[in-house]
């Protein structure tokens, strides 16, 4: 035998109290096998199995019906259990009774009212009775998608109250996985409930019998009364007191219900009205609705509400609605004046200016809010740019404060650019400057990288809101909106001309800006008044123009890098090589100015090799050149090469000019020059000897001494330098400046070789013809005489100018003083007709005073090796007998152990020959 099942047990009920028909959940445990083993179920008394809807072992779903008791508990009756038992309690609320003549605050349910002449409860609708599973089986939901059902099933539906209902789209939507045994339980139960539906129809009818039998016994009598009474209406007839009482009902019921019916009709009148609030509250509060939305500035929320209440009443005839309508239409109106005003409005956002965009074609805004917004944009960064020259010519900037082109609040520029060599996105064209910045950077300058980055901070935005207009992600991120996608891309396509001519305008009012600060000789003389203006700004030098062409530069690459078509850009590049050949040109100006101020700043004091410091100066000076000259002679991509062969030559022959301007500075012109005060005071040579003040000749020799490093080292060290910047030819230039200052030198040897050799050279003659001295009749010759001991003393002076000035140019100028007075001296031998035996004894030991052992060590080997002392030689009578050698050998040693101290000067151990 199988083991008995417990009996039922509710433990909850929801809700847990509430009026009759109320729908409640029961749960519990051992409720039932099934719906057919469900044979019971009383809530307060009430006998509730005909609205009971089984839906597990542990739940059951009910209406609570009219019980008479108001708190009762819940008793389910099952088949295998038995009758159950209650845990839990509910409370029946019982509404109050209202008359059909009654008043009330509150809506009477019409379903369920009371009837005062039958004293008996309405029924509900049958419909509102239908139980949510007829089936009485689990419920299983499918996963098909309702779209793939509805395609299945064309013009059916799962709803089984619809008349179009499809048994096979309900069982697949709600019993999928049931199998074949529990469908016909299903079936089963089916044809259950409509048998209870039959009987309860049936037994209504038996309950009411008696009421029947009455009511055709009433009408059977009066039916007999009337034909004895016959059909003619006779006074006092049955006929005509019916129709007497008949008439006055009906005037007692009019005068009892014609208030009651009025306050009715009023009462449906107002019932229908709110009806219509409740209805279409939607409508009667969207315009005050739109009013606080557009207040908080939610517009996306206005636009969803409008767009519904378009569609819904944007062609209604009813006079309320239209009338409302139209007052909708008019906030909207007001909403789209107010979205192109910020639309308008500047500085604003690329960000805010899509969103307003998008708003207003979303409102339908009459126009092409996207093209106002651009034409907006172009005429504010022309303003921006226009107020920027402003301010700085009327002198209101000193910095670069004023002017910020708010709106993305990105840093000025370029960052943000997305991306150029000089830039960062979010960045700016300017390093960091020092406090003093500002005051010290010319106006010009600070114009420029203000103008450049009003420029690199609106352009982009202004392209990129083009680019939105052109693609028609301006009106749809995703896609969506291809109407509006395609009008606007028709628009753009319109338009694409008159876009190009503003950006055109754009860079062609940054080129005429920049050229009225720097260039205005390049403006036509009609933009002069609206461009240029700068005339008593500080002239800018080669640095500061070197400044403006690296920020150029910078906004060119800047929207270069937003793929703005090279030949809108082109006017850019023009601008670019005009500035860079105006700061070459600037530039060797300042540097040929510099390098001929340099001769002032000659101080004469040398070092150990007889240097001053004006080629390192002159070198300096070049380098600094070069520096300066590194971005206008770069070539970026797109930009022509710009000539240098006037560069590598730029300085030189103006330093040239000036090393022979000094050489031939007096000592009296003292207004002349600083040089010249300079060597009227003797602390400016403290360096080389104490009250030391040059003389001509000694800056002869000073001005030799550099001309020989600037040959071998400063020419060759800039020659470097130039290849090193990217110069070629540099070698002709080199070996063209060489032989420039190989020509100052020459010619600068010659005036001091002439200054000190002519007076030594003319001495000689006086001296030996001094006292009558006759060659054909002299004395026995003791000695060499005075006047070639004073020529040696003369050049060994020179020696020590020489020495004491750079040891490099003894060797050179003594060899060139030597070889002059040995000429002299030899054409005064020469000249000499006849000589006698003493006056040619005295003639040998003055042409070779060195002549024996240490003329090899002496520059004045250079006396005894040339030709012209040859030829004096021979005209010499020849010695023959050994009394006159060994006398002459007397002479010469007498000579040099006099002189010994005097000729150590020409010892080769204190000089290095130069080779030329």
């Amino acid at each position: 035998m199988s083991r008995p099942r417990q009996p039922p047990l509710v433990t909850g009920i929801s809700p847990k109290e509430g009026a009759a028909w109320t729908k409640v959940t029961i749960r519990g445990e051992n409720l039932g096998t099934g719906p057919a083993d469900l044979i019971g179920l009383s809530i307060c008394g009430h006998n509730c199995r005909l609205t009971a809807e089984w839906m597990s072992a542990s739940k059951i779903v009910c209406r609570v019906g009219p019980a008479k008791d108001d708190k009762g508990e819940i008793i389910v009756t099952t088949k295998s259990g038995g009758l159950g038992t209650s845990t839990v309690s509910f409370k029946l609320i019982r509404p109050e009774r209202i008359g059909i003549l009654d008043q009330s605050a509150v809506w009477v349910d019409e379903m369920n009212y009371y009837d005062m002449r039958t004293d008996r409860n309405k029924g509900i609708s049958p419909l509102s009775l239908r139980p949510a599973n007829p089936l009485g089986i689990d419920i299983d939901k499918g996963k098909i998608p309702q779209k793939d059902m509805e395609l299945t099933f064309p013009g059916m539906s799962g709803d089984f109250t619809s008349e179009n209902f499809s048994a096979t789209w309900y069982l697949i939507e709600n019993h999928a996985g049931s199998n074949f045994e529990q469908l016909k339980v299903a079936a089963a139960n089916l044809k259950k409930h409509s048998t209870k539906k039959n009987e309860g129809s049936l037994s209504s009818v038996k309950g009411g019998l008696s009421t029947f039998f009455e009511a055709q016994d009433a009408l059977s009598a009066i039916h007999q009364r009337l034909e004895s009474d016959g059909t003619e209406k006779v006074e006092g007839s049955m006929t005509q007191r019916l129709e007497n009482i008949l008439n006055r009902a009906s005037d007692t019921a009019d005068t009892l219900f014609q208030e009651v019916l009025g306050r009715k009709d009023k009462a449906d009148s107002t019932r229908n009205a709110l009806n219509v609030l409740q209805r279409f509250k939607f409508l009667f509060n969207l315009p005050l609705n739109i009013e606080r939305n557009i207040q908080k500035g939610d517009y996306d929320v206005v636009i969803n509400d409008y767009e519904k209440a378009k569609s819904l009443f944007g062609n209604t005839e009813v006079p309320v609605f239209k009338k409302v309508y139209e007052e909708v239409e008019t906030r909207i109106g007001a909403l789209r004046s107010l979205l192109l005003e910020k639309l308008l409005q500047t500085p604003s956002t690329l960000h805010d200016q899509k969103r307003y965009i998008r708003y207003l074609s979303d409102l339908h805004a009459p126009g092409d809010p996207a093209w106002q917004c651009i034409y907006a944009q172009h005429k504010w960064i022309l303003q921006l740019m226009q107020n920027c020259r402003d301010e700085f010519i009327s002198g209101q900037r000193v910095g670069v404060g004023a002017v910020e082109p708010e709106g993305d609040a990105r840093p000025a520029a370029l960052a943000r650019l997305g991306h150029t060599p000089s830039l960062k996105r979010g960045g700016s064209l300017r390093t960091p400057r020092p406090s003093t910045w500002r005051s010290e950077t010319p106006q010009q300058v600070q114009f420029v990288e203000k103008l450049s980055d009003v420029v690199i901070g609106q352009l982009p935005n202004f392209w990129k809101l083009w680019i939105s207009y052109v693609n028609g992600s301006l009106f749809s991120e995703t896609g969506e909106k291809s109407g509006q996608v395609e009008k606007s891309k028709k628009n753009a396509r319109q338009r694409q001309n008159d876009f190009k001519k503003m950006i055109e305008e754009l860079t062609n009012r940054l080129v005429k800006l920049i050229r009225g600060a720097l260039l205005p000789a390049t403006l036509p003389q009609a933009e002069l008044g609206l461009y240029a203006g700068w005339e008593s700004k500080t002239e800018l030098t080669g640095a500061w123009l070197t400044q403006i062409i690296h920020t150029v530069r910078g906004c060119h690459d800047a929207l270069s890098a937003l793929e703005i078509p090279n030949d809108m850009l082109q006017v850019i590049q023009d601008l670019l090589l005009d500035l860079r050949v105006h700061c070459l040109m600037v530039t060797l100006h300042h540097t040929t100015e510099d390098v001929r101020r340099l001769a002032e700043k000659e101080d004469w004091v040398v070092d150990n090799e007889g240097i001053t410091s004006l080629p390192s100066q002159f070198e300096q000076c070049m380098i600094q050149m070069l520096q300066s000259l590194k971005e206008p002679l770069d070539i970026k991509a797109g930009e022509i090469n710009v000539r240098r062969q006037r560069v590598s030559a730029a300085g030189r022959e103006v330093f040239i000019t000036c090393l022979e301007q000094l050489s031939t500075k007096s000592d009296g012109d003292g207004e002349a020059s600083h040089m010249s005060v300079d060597l009227s005071s003797p602390d400016h040579f403290s360096g080389i000897q104490e009250g030391f003040t040059p003389t001509s000749e000694q800056r002869l020799l000073i001005i030799l001494s550099n001309c020989q490093y600037l040959e071998r080292h400063t020419f060759l060290n800039l020659a470097d330098h130039f290849e090193k910047h990217g110069f070629t030819g540099t070698e002709k230039i080199t070996r063209v400046s060489v032989d420039a200052v190989r020509e100052l030198d020459r010619k600068l040897f010659e005036a001091y070789i002439e200054r000190r050799a002519d007076p030594i050279a003319g001495s000689l003659e006086p001296g030996i013809y001094a006292g009558y001295f006759d060659w054909r009749d002299c004395q026995t010759p003791s000695g060499v005489r005075n006047y070639l001991k004073e020529a040696l003393v003369n050049i060994i002076t020179v020696h020590a100018e020489v020495f004491t000035v750079s040891k490099d140019l003894v060797p050179r100028v003594l060899s060139k003083i030597v070889e002059s007075v040995a000429d002299e001296m030899c054409r005064l031998m020469q000249c000499v007709s006849s000589f006698s035996k003493n006056g040619a004894l005295q003639t040998r030991p003055e042409l070779r005073p060195l002549a024996l052992r240490c003329s090899s060590l002496t520059v004045l080997t250079v006396f005894a090796r040339s030709a012209s002392f040859k030829l004096a030689l021979d005209a010499l009578p020849q010695l023959h007998s050994g009394a006159d050698k060994k006398l002459l050998e007397e002479l010469l040693n007498k000579f040099k152990s006099s002189m010994q101290l005097q000729l150590t000067c020409f010892q080769p151990s204190s000089y290095q020959p130069v080779k030329r």
